[in-house]
């Protein structure tokens, strides 16, 4: 390890390899990780304070750093950081100081990064089962894209899995005989944590209709179609703007995004009654909090049902 003269800035790599070894936290995490934290690391430059050490950092610090992420400006779009932005950054920020204590370097204690509370509530865009079935039936299935992507909106729908989830699909995962009616499969979902996705017996169905047409041996469940030869595993971006263009056909909302999907399945389990931390459990959300954002949506529905069944006289 490093020593007193060492400064914030140098801790950088100590600091990744530490959430990877002791966190347990995936590539793609530290990257995020590393993306938020040289937020700080620009304010520090800002600030002439490049050669500041871990020992050196005061409240007075961060006070200006919540500062300068307020007044900060996106460099696209030049609108203010949303609160629960900064909060990902000053996050990132606590975790580094977390790092310190863990390693036995004298720094400020984390809990001096105040994270304040995001009084926007955060908005749950879904689709209603209509819009749904509207959804599932704009691609063209007579076509081998076209069935693809139909296959593709109904895993979203079925499963509730992320994007990047579905896009690391592997066609070996995915077990298909005539006797099968549904499925369910065991993958690594955020964070590199396992959990079980079940295929309904109608996805069953349009999945054996697409793998029937794979004559390759791309071992990516969902490939590219576009006159690539060998075919090649789709991208996120690629998956993102197959939903954007199916939901543009069928004249959904435009802000209809992969995500949607996964809210709406959410959304329908919990309309049909399901329990919130079953929910949880298909989500692979590991605090139960971060699953109550539906609640938000459900509640007038669930006070109608009441309404309806509790409501009258005895």
């Amino acid at each position: 390890m490093r020593n007193q003269s060492t400064t914030l800035k140098e801790y950088l790599f100590d600091y990744l390899d530490w959430l990877e070894l002791e966190k347990g936290l995936s590539s793609k995490s530290q990257e995020n990780y590393s993306k938020f934290l040289k937020r700080f690391f620009e304010f520090l430059t800002v600030n002439n304070l490049d050669e500041l050490k871990p020992q050196d950092l005061t409240k007075d610090h961060i006070w200006e750093y919540r500062l300068f992420l307020s007044r900060k400006y996106k460099q696209k779009s030049k609108d203010r950081l949303k609160r629960s932005t900064q909060n990902h950054y000053l996050v990132a920020l606590r975790s580094f100081l977390s790092f310190f204590v863990e390693k036995d370097i004298h720094s400020l204690p984390p809990d001096k990064v105040k994270i304040p509370k995001n009084k926007e509530e955060k908005t749950v865009n879904f689709l209603t089962i209509e819009q749904v079935e509207r959804l599932l039936q704009a691609p063209d299935t007579s076509e081998p894209a076209g069935l693809r992507d139909r296959t593709i909106l109904e895993v979203f729908f079925s499963t509730g899995l992320r994007v990047a989830e579905l896009v690391a699909l592997n066609w070996e995962q995915i077990t298909i005989n005539p006797d099968i009616t549904d499925l369910e499969i065991g993958i690594i979902g955020k964070g590199g944590h396992p959990r079980t996705v079940f295929f309904s017996e109608r996805c069953v169905n349009w999945l054996k209709q697409y793998l029937r047409t794979r004559k390759d041996n791309e071992k990516a469940l969902f490939v590219n179609y576009g006159g690539r030869s060998p075919l090649t595993r789709l991208t996120i971006r690629s998956i993102e703007r197959i939903v954007k263009y199916h939901a543009l056909s069928a004249g959904l909302p435009l802000n209809t995004t992969c995500h949607t999907l996964r809210h709406s399945f959410a959304t329908d389990l919990l309309m049909k009654g399901v329990d919130l931390r079953v929910v949880q459990e298909f989500l692979g959300h590991r605090n139960i909090a971060t699953t109550q954002v539906y609640t938000h949506v459900t509640r007038p529905h669930l006070r109608e049902i009441h309404r309806k069944l509790h409501g009258s006289k005895i």
